[in-house]
């Protein structure tokens, strides 16, 4: 299955990707957690939209996908902009996700629900855990992607625990229904 998740994110960040790959303007409202240095990953980070928004606050961040397109457009677009950025490609159903602690980790647009519990042991004491992922709701006006890769209502909220809600939502976003989870893990 990886080689064939691995073509198909190829074949679309070769044809340019998505249209916006601006950072997440949702994450400024929570300026004030949000770290400004130490370690970042970004979870199936495809172009690194997400990572670019941790290496501009700092941190150093490493964007981590099963695309080696996607991770070039990636190192691209961090050099266009003056960030440093560190890529590694890996299958997240396969490979160890790299070792923490983090101060902060992102997950968007990906759902592997095996991987939060190393999601969250890899954060550092104080970090933050943020997401964005679709929930079935978003089957009511999209037929892709499938039920098995969208949260059912409420579970984001499961994923999360037991680290400490700073924010959650379950809405619609610019015609998508998306969970978003901003949490941080306690202190030592």
């Amino acid at each position: 299955m990886a080689e064939a998740d691995r073509a198909r994110w190829d074949a679309t960040h070769s044809c340019g990707g998505p249209a916006d790959d601006s950072p997440p303007s949702w994450l400024d409202a929570f300026d004030s957690v949000l770290p400004r240095a130490g370690r970042a990953l970004d979870v199936a980070a495809g172009a690194g939209r997400v990572a670019r928004f941790w290496a501009a606050r700092g941190l150093e961040s490493l964007a981590v996908d099963v695309s080696p397109v996607g991770l070039r457009r990636a190192r691209d677009a961090a050099a266009r902009a003056g960030l440093r950025l560190e890529t590694r490609e890996l299958d997240l159903e396969r490979d160890p996700l790299p070792e923490g602690p983090f101060a902060a980790i992102s997950c968007f647009h990906y759902l592997q629900r095996d991987l939060f519990p190393r999601l969250r042991e890899r954060l550092a004491p104080g970090g933050v855990l943020v997401c964005e992922i679709a929930t079935i709701r978003n089957l009511e006006r999209h037929a892709k992607p499938g039920a098995r890769f969208l949260l059912q209502p409420g579970e984001l909220l499961e994923l999360c625990r037991p680290l400490e809600l700073a924010s959650y939502t379950e809405e619609w976003h610019d015609g998508r229904f998306l969970a978003r989870a901003v949490a941080l893990a306690g202190a030592p």
